[in-house]
């Protein structure tokens, strides 16, 4: 069986700190790559997602399917020799609890980041 490829990754949230930086396998899921974020998220942040729905992960301009691999989503393998590959987190709550709650003003606003290929 041959080789499957590797890269590697860190993924940017809302204030600028970098999580989960580690080589993933090109056969890793966007889904998974979301558990792993959701698992490994600072505590110490004004925003939590609280499930795998409340993230989305964008890599050149594009939002990733949650049942993509990585080589399905044209991540670039092996193309930066020793380099690092960031992705960026939004964390968006769901749109279902804006429609029960009277008041608003609990639920964050999404934040977005700016893209760095080192």
């Amino acid at each position: 069986m041959g080789e499957v490829d590797s890269i590697e990754l860190k993924f940017r949230i809302f204030d600028g700190t970098d999580i989960a930086h580690t080589n993933y396998a090109s056969t890793t899921t966007v889904a998974t790559l979301k558990e792993r974020l959701v698992a490994q998220w600072p505590q110490d942040k004004t925003v939590i997602p609280k499930s795998v729905n409340d993230v989305k992960l964008i890599y050149a301009g594009k939002v990733l399917e949650n049942t993509k691999t990585l080589a399905e989503s044209r991540i670039p393998f092996g193309d930066l020799p020793g380099g690092v590959t960031t992705m960026h987190v939004v964390v968006q709550p769901s749109l279902a609890r804006k429609k029960t709650d009277k008041n608003h003003d609990d639920i964050p606003n999404p934040k977005v980041c700016s893209c760095t290929i080192l």
